[in-house]
């Protein structure tokens, strides 16, 4: 299946397409389209959901879209991270913090407090305007009390799932590819689109 992956980001399509064997991602900036949502919604859904109906209608319904809105809850920080994940420490959300910034601020801000965290991913696929599939998946974990390992991006190198001892950063692509949250919201997508190519071939 071919699908348009609404995001603008080329590290998140290489590490959906490595997920999602067979299929084809092409991000809108591959068909000279300028795509920005505006993610006004409250939970993971909703923004992933906005993001798959902004581009399904944006290019007139003529591709499959799938959308990924995914982020870090952090049980002692109820509010702060989430669906606010990417602008942690940047209250105006404008002036973002680095990756590394915001580690480093996480880290700090847990001193004292339960480092009880989870990483959450939820995928939208959207086939046509009355055709729409959702996943989301989680997993759970701790925050580290430092960062460690140069693999992944974003709270990886201060995110521990639970029975590892070391940092999503550190377990390298094939352990990630394995047990990560988008990991497992990309296999159960997975088989949903390998249920409607069985069932009605390429409707892309």
């Amino acid at each position: 299946m071919h699908i348009l992956l609404a995001s603008n980001n080329g590290h998140k399509r290489e590490e959906l397409a490595a997920l999602l064997k067979g299929v084809e991602l092409e991000l809108p900036s591959d068909l000279g389209i300028d795509f920005d949502c505006d993610e006004t919604g409250t939970t993971f859904l909703e923004n992933s959901m906005l993001k798959a109906r902004s581009l399904f209608y944006l290019v007139g319904g003529r591709h499959a879209v799938l959308a990924d809105d995914s982020g870090l809850l952090v049980d002692s920080l109820p509010g702060e991270l989430g669906i606010h994940t990417a602008r942690f420490g940047s209250p105006d959300g404008i002036q973002l913090l680095t990756a590394e910034q915001k580690n480093r601020l996480l880290i700090k801000r847990l001193e004292g407090l339960d480092r009880r965290a989870h990483f959450v991913c939820c995928l939208t696929l959207m086939v046509s305007e009355n055709e729409i599939y959702t996943i989301q998946r989680a997993v759970n974990g701790s925050i580290s009390t430092h960062l460690e390992g140069s693999g992944g991006f974003g709270y990886d190198p201060v995110f521990v799932i639970d029975g590892y001892n070391v940092t999503m950063a550190t377990l390298g692509t094939e352990v990630k590819n394995r047990i990560g949250h988008r990991a497992l919201a990309s296999r159960a997508m997975l088989a949903v689109i390998n249920e409607i190519e069985k069932d009605g071939g390429d409707r892309a």
